[in-house]
């Protein structure tokens, strides 16, 4: 072989080799990252393996890996031992009216702060992210006693309203609406609109990966949330779900085990359901804020 042809065949060799090592990392990292989603997924497949299960078959060894049958059996033990349609409901209802005011309010004042230009906004806005360092139960004791003198105590209003404007959605709300370009907010200031119309045509539309992606964590965090609802409420029949899931523990104990996680897989159940039909909204979101 020349010193021609080898010259021109060494590139392509070389080329070569570059592409098997770059496909053998990508199957690698495909692997890892298969092998994290297994890890990540297996607890929630054993919660669906323990709630298709007797509380025998549970403690059983070697332990079972698949599903049982039992679950609409342990289903009718939760709805006997608590008022699960009921809770499901207040639980529903607590959620959404507090996730459409928090989004509502946090999108407004993470607009105003980003848009708007007013004496002392750098100062307030630090001063809101400044209550972020405190913990939550800080706040308990005299949030609790705010609202027994409103005369709100037993009611949904103290699961809705304090977190109607938290810190952290107006920083979420004001990083995404920094995006929004000042052209727009002039052009519409031009055409006459106020505040509330820019927030409402301009701001509004150009937040929504954002304000989607806040409205699912807001969401799940008050789906979840277990302390304030059980300091607030006292009457079985106003308890949201955790709340209402605790009392299978003085029903059944804490050996029956398949019971309670039927319960918390009902629970579960909407948060899932939420995931799968927003998590294309979830990765916009993301994207968005890789591009800038």
């Amino acid at each position: 072989m020349s010193t021609d042809v080898r010259d021109r065949t060494r590139p392509r060799t070389a080329r070569a080799e570059a592409e098997r090592r770059v496909r053998g990392a990508g199957i690698g990292r495909h692997l890892a990252l298969a092998l994290i989603a297994l890890v990540s997924l297996f607890p929630f497949y054993w919660l669906v393996v323990m709630a298709t299960s007797t509380n025998a078959e549970v403690f059983k060894f070697p332990p079972r890996l698949y599903p049982g049958d039992k679950f609409f059996e342990n289903l009718a033990k939760v709805s006997q031992a608590v008022p699960l349609d009921t809770a499901f409901v207040n639980s529903l209802v607590v959620t959404v009216s507090a996730v459409l005011l928090t989004c509502f309010l946090c999108s407004l004042g993470g607009f105003v702060f980003a848009k708007m230009r007013f004496r002392g906004r750098e100062r307030l806005f630090g001063f809101v992210l400044a209550t972020m360092v405190f913990p939550t139960g800080v706040a308990l004791a005299p949030t609790f006693e705010i609202y027994s003198r409103l005369g709100w105590m037993n009611t949904f209003l103290p699961l809705i309203i304090p977190g109607a404007a938290t810190a952290f959605g107006l920083f979420w709300m004001r990083q995404t609406a920094l995006s929004i370009p000042y052209e727009l907010i002039e052009a519409a200031r031009l055409d006459g609109c106020g505040l509330m119309r820019t927030y409402w045509h301009v701001g509004l539309p150009a937040m929504r990966p954002g304000l989607a992606a806040f409205g699912i964590f807001s969401f799940m965090w008050t789906w979840n949330d277990y302390l304030w609802p059980l300091i607030v409420l006292n009457d079985p029949s106003k308890y949201t779900l955790p709340v209402a899931l605790t009392e299978l523990k003085g029903n059944y104990g804490s050996m029956d085990y398949s019971v309670v996680m039927a319960g918390t897989l009902v629970g579960a159940l909407p948060l899932i359901v939420l995931f799968l039909f927003t998590r294309k909204a979830i990765f916009a979101n993301m994207i968005s804020g890789a591009l800038k």
